[in-house]
Formats: structure tokens, sequence, C-alpha cells
């Protein structure tokens, strides 16, 4: 119905002035995304009309697992889409499915949890330090988690854990949860392409709606996966979350909106349009101290968005995270859409992204801090983003305060405070970064064959 509204009212000539603002190039538009609550800007533009006020006829699509939404955008089925992050700068470097995917907005910050069956909490607990009134102490390392891998080991028991991607934000928080807490999580090679080589704890691939089950199911004992999967998990009593990426990365990127190079170029207006109705639904989402949550939320979990229970998505999405069955704490930037600059395509997000692939061996080869900022300048594009910002603030529907219009791209160095291992980021010295950190490549170091050489 929405649709047909919006042709009928363009039939009728109601243009409105952001639509004639910017002569599109193309109108009717299809859009991928994966059942989570990060989608939430997408369809909320939808859903509130801003697509509709920029003249895009947008048709949403939930998509089986990342690599099909991958591939639809590169082969044209797909005009853009709800993208983990990793995606369009792996396939711009060739790693996977080679392609120029570009992002001109990132989707949000936060918004994923790291979450043990039953069993594995109960073996964890006494290695966590409580409070005077029995609740667990947050942030919990992987240190609590070491005592229960290498019992398991002792055991023969081979420890599986999932993750949503190779490239997924997800499969890097694990992986630096776990190197955190002293716990190896396996390298990659050209040969090798499983992640764990040298692995104290086995990763593998588990599209997240299906995570819930197949832990349950006892193929993995945890997994790192964005919202709601891990509260699904609470409310079906199969689980517990231990620890929240905001906890990991204090306000870390996470989703991107991904569109192929060509696109951008043939459709320059019309890319300007979706990104700024991109924009408004981010504002919204976040606007008044989370107003609109409630509402977001009854959006999220129609069947063709999310589809998870209302109370299941509302428990992160407006301000609370439930750790603990009855643990219910506040969080309230648990998922932040606008806010400290969320939607700006930052190229330190993007290098952040490409060092995590050079920790663990995607990246097989050294590279210079030079190759790092190209690479991130090929892929994150702040310059049309914020052209699409600055007609939003011509036209009084943003506030030109919101936007860092003299930012250089990179964010300050997030300091050792806002980290769980107290190891400081500052994407301007890539290798610096990935010398500092204990466990994973560094220098000229390879992966051959089972084996960390140089």
């Amino acid at each position: 119905m929405k649709r047909i509204a919006s042709i009928l009212a363009a039939t009728t000539m109601l243009v409105t002035p952001a639509m004639a603002e910017l002569e599109l190039e193309k109108d009717e538009l299809t859009f991928g995304f994966i059942k989570l609550t990060d989608m939430a800007p997408l369809a909320v533009a939808y859903e509130q009309g801003f697509f509709d006020d920029e003249g895009l006829f947008v048709t949403l699509e939930a998509q089986a697992n990342w690599k099909v939404l991958l591939d639809g955008v590169i082969d044209g089925q797909l005009d853009g889409a709800h993208m983990l992050a990793g995606q369009p700068l792996a396939a711009t470097i060739g790693f996977g499915t080679k392609a120029h995917i570009i992002t001109p907005f990132s989707m949000d910050l936060n918004g994923n949890a790291i979450t043990v069956s039953n069993t594995i909490w109960e073996e964890m607990k006494p290695h966590i330090p409580h409070d005077d009134a029995g609740k667990p102490i947050h942030p919990i390392s992987a240190k609590s988690l070491a005592p229960v891998v290498e019992k398991y080991k002792s055991e023969g028991k081979p420890f599986n854990m999932g993750m949503v991607f190779p490239v997924s934000t997800h499969n890097y928080e694990l992986r630096y949860w776990l190197a955190a807490g002293g716990l190896e999580p396996g390298f990659y090679s050209e040969q090798n392409i499983s992640g764990q080589i040298g692995a104290d704890v086995l990763l593998s691939v588990t599209p997240p709606p299906q995570m819930p089950a197949t832990m349950e199911a006892g193929t993995i004992y945890g997994y790192c996966v964005g919202e709601p999967w891990n509260q699904q998990a609470v409310f079906k009593g199969i689980g517990v979350p231990v620890v929240t990426d905001y906890e990991l990365w204090k306000n870390n990127p996470e989703k991107v909106f991904g569109i192929t190079a060509e696109f951008a170029e043939e459709n320059p207006n019309t890319t300007k349009a979706v990104v700024k109705a991109l924009i408004r639904a981010a504002i919204w989402l976040d606007e008044n101290d989370n107003a609109n949550r409630p509402e977001a939320v009854k959006i999220l979990s129609q069947p063709e968005y999310v589809g998870a229970d209302y109370d299941v998505i509302a428990n992160s999405m407006t301000g609370t995270f439930e750790y603990e069955k009855g643990d219910k704490r506040e969080v309230p930037d648990f998922n932040v859409f606008f806010r400290y600059n969320a939607t700006y395509p930052f190229y330190s997000d993007a290098i952040w992204y490409l060092t995590q692939m050079r920790r663990w061996g995607q990246i097989g080869e050294a590279k210079p801090d030079s190759w790092y900022d190209e690479v991130a300048k090929s892929v994150y594009k702040p310059e049309i983003y914020l052209e699409a910002a600055k007609l939003l603030v011509e036209e009084g529907l943003a506030n030109e305060a919101d936007f860092p219009w003299d930012s250089d791209g990179y964010k300050a160095a997030t300091p050792a405070e806002d980290i769980i291992d107290g190891i400081p980021y500052d994407g301007k010295k890539p290798n610096a970064y990935l010398d500092s950190l204990p466990i994973g490549l560094k220098g000229d170091q390879k992966v051959v064959g089972t084996e960390i050489q140089g």
C-alpha cells in the first residue's frame, strides 16, 4: 500500500521540495538486508516515508545470508544493501569475491554481543568476579573462559563457537575478546581459509537467525551476533550473553550501507537521495533520547523485517540489555544510529577492519600505513555523505551542528580505557597498532602451513 500511495503521489504531481532538489537517474530501487535490528535505518526510511520524500520507490528484500546479499549487489539484482563493514573492504581488496564496493553511509555503532550456552556459563562462573549482591562484574574477560577451553581440550573435545561471516565485525570482535583473554582464535592463510590454524577456539560461520538453535543443538558452545539473537537466547533460556561489543570497544562501528562504485558513478543524484533518506531515519531513531524506539521495535518485529517478538527486540533496542535471566542492566548506547557521528563513514573505522584482516592472516603480506589509507579512501566516501547532509540542512530537515564538516575522515584515537584490553587504537598508525597487540600477525610475519614465520 505504501508503494501504491507513493506512485499516486508522484503521478498527481505532489512533488516535495526534496524530490525537486535532485534529478534522479534511477527511482525504482531494491535494497537487501539481513534480519537484524541494525537494519533499522532501511525499515524506518521506508515506513516513515523518507524514501518517498526523495522520490524513491524502494523495495526491501530480506536475504538468506551475507554471501547471497553481497552477490546480489555485485550482479545488480540489488541496488544496495545493509552490509557487514568488512564486506566492501574485502571485496575491494579481493579477499573472497572481487568487486569495488563503496559505502557513503555507516548504519550504526555497537549492537552485538557474545553469548555462551548455559553449560559453558556455569563452568565459567567460578572464574568470574562478582559484586556484593552476587552479580557478575562486567565486562567479563575471556580469561574466565580459558580454563573451560583448556578442560575441553584435555578431554579431546573441540571448543566450537559461531560467528556470522569471515569478514564480519562479529568474527573480529569474537577474536578480539578471545585474544584479550589469552586464547588463540586461529589464523587464515591462502591455502587454509578455515581461520582455525593454531586455534584454541574453533570459529565457524552460522547465519544470525540460526545461532540460538545451533547452540541449543550443541553444535556450537557460544557465538557472537547482532540483536535480537543474543536476547533470544535469554528469552528461550538456553544461553547467557557474557559481553557486549560496547564493553569490548566503546562506540565501535558496525554495519554500513554498500553499493557498487559503478552504481554511485552512474547514479550520483540517486545515491545522494538514498543517503539523505537514511540520515533522516538515523536521526529519527535517536532523537529525543530514543523516544521513537518503541515504534521502531514495532516496525522491526514485523515478519518482513526482523520478525522476532516485540519484547525480545525491545530488550536491547530501548536502552537496556539482559545478561542472565533477570539481570537486566541499563545500556542506553547498546544501539546507536546517529549520535556520536554514527552515520559518518570514517576512514579510521575502515582501517580498523583492515588491521583485523591483517592480524588474522586474511591479508597475507605486510602493508605500509599508506596502503591502509588508500584502501579506506577507495571504499568509504564521506564526501557523498556530506553532500547529502548539506542538502538536508538547507531543507531544514537536519541541524548543521550535527555533522563533522571539517573532519579529515579520521576519528581521534580511541583511548585505552574504551577498549577491553586497554590497548588504544589510532587509525593513522595501523602498523604500530598491530605491533601493540600481543596475539596476531605483526611486521613481516606470515602464515606458512601451520606456523607463523617472520
